[in-house]
């Protein structure tokens, strides 16, 4: 196995690691924010979410031989940004992360759920998850609006590197968010300590409260997005790179995962979709075969960067709330073209589509149950309508 590894495994690996650490951390952070957790219980969650990544990464990558690469659920958390604290508290959304993660594994051990799943039209799922990101992809905007002097480096600065360099351009965004902290606010004397104090963060498990909110606001959309957005499409490049992975295997092993680290407050883990593209590529080595070393440096990568994931929130915690939103609203720009683009492309279901778009993105709750969920039922309705309306009458 050893004979495998190389050079260019080892730097993809970093790559990979850093890339789908840094660019979506900003997104969990203001998710979970939202969501009513605590600075210690965000970094406690970031480490397990971290960890169980690392850990499948390598674990799974090694056994099948394939580059699988691990993510958490970053559309997933942006679900969570447009959502309003619950009832019950953030105990109620660990609960649901809990069934969130129960439902994941489920749909690998029970094939005829992951059908249902895949049953839900494209472009509602799509429009669905473009509604949920329009909030944080407004937040660049917000972020000039606020304080030009300190929004416009940070988006200037991703718009110069998404121009050429696509993967550097969030990391380049959160650089940028570093040097505005350090040059344009006034920063506490005692930085230092407090980001030395607070460095390595400590592992802290929360009692799960389920709700009926919960389950329907958070758990039943997460677990729709995070499967339609993530874990879909994650075996699916792995197939177009000529893998034959095990859906099934895989999915179970994330939910379980997903379970775990959601007792710890984090959401739920995935198949990788950019990463994995990533480490399945040529530049991870010329012989496919060997590729999978790349995604097993990832998942060291990912383990390293979570025990120290205390010291970055301690520090990005200092910024205004809405420069990080914009960091991570920057982030998720591509995810909502591709989402929007994939949602309006048949015209035959344009209407449908906008409906679940605008009842997705108005943030609205009725009888405690979120926007998310009543979009997708809005649209269906909508399109059940119209193939009614339709229909050639005997």
């Amino acid at each position: 196995m050893l004979k495998d590894f190389s050079v260019s495994a080892l730097m993809m690996g970093l790559l990979t690691a850093f890339v789908g650490f840094v660019s979506s951390f900003a997104v969990i952070m203001q998710g979970l924010q939202a969501m009513g957790a605590t600075a210690p219980e965000i970094a406690s969650a970031l480490l397990a979410q971290s960890v169980s990544m690392g850990l499948l990464a390598i674990v799974f990558s090694a056994w099948f031989r394939m580059p699988i690469s691990i993510a958490w659920s970053t559309p997933g958390a942006a679900l969570l940004a447009g959502i309003s604290v619950i009832e019950g508290g953030f105990p109620a959304v660990v609960g649901a992360f809990v069934v969130c993660g129960a439902l994941i594994v489920l749909s690998g051990l029970f094939r005829p759920l992951g059908r249902v799943i895949r049953m839900i039209p494209a472009p509602l799922a799509n429009a669905m998850l473009a509604g949920i990101l329009l909030s944080l992809c407004l937040a660049p905007v917000k972020a000039v609006a606020f304080n030009a002097a300190l929004g416009l480096p940070i988006v200037l600065t991703w718009m110069v590197v998404v121009s050429r360099w696509r993967l550097w351009a969030v990391p380049a965004a959160l650089v940028a968010l570093v040097l505005v902290l350090i040059f344009g606010v006034e920063l506490p004397a005692d930085t230092m300590e407090q980001i030395g104090a607070a460095i390595h963060p400590d592992l802290t498990f929360i009692e799960p409260v389920f709700t009926w909110s919960g389950i329907v606001s958070v758990a039943v959309p997460l677990f729709i997005v995070t499967m339609a957005s993530q874990n879909i499409p994650g075996i699916a490049i792995l197939k177009v790179h000529h893998y034959e992975p095990p859906p099934g295997l895989l999915f179970a092993g994330t939910g379980i995962f997903s379970i775990l680290g959601g007792l710890t407050g984090g959401v739920p883990v995935n198949m990788a979709a950019i990463t994995a593209a990533m480490c399945a590529s040529e530049d991870a080595h010329p012989d496919p075969a060997k590729r999978y070393w790349a995604a097993i440096v990832g998942g060291f990568g990912y383990i390293g960067l979570g025990l120290v994931a205390g010291g970055i929130i301690a520090f990005v915690s200092l910024a205004p709330p809405i420069l990080l939103q914009a960091v991570a609203g920057l982030g998720l720009v591509n995810a909502f073209s591709s989402a929007a683009f994939a949602a309006y492309r048949e015209p035959e279901t344009r209407e449908a589509a906008a409906i679940t778009f605008l009842v997705t993105a108005s943030g609205a709750s009725f009888a405690g149950i979120s926007g998310a969920f009543w979009g997708l039922v809005a649209g269906g309705a909508m399109m059940a309508l119209r193939h009614f309306m339709q229909s050639p009458k005997k």
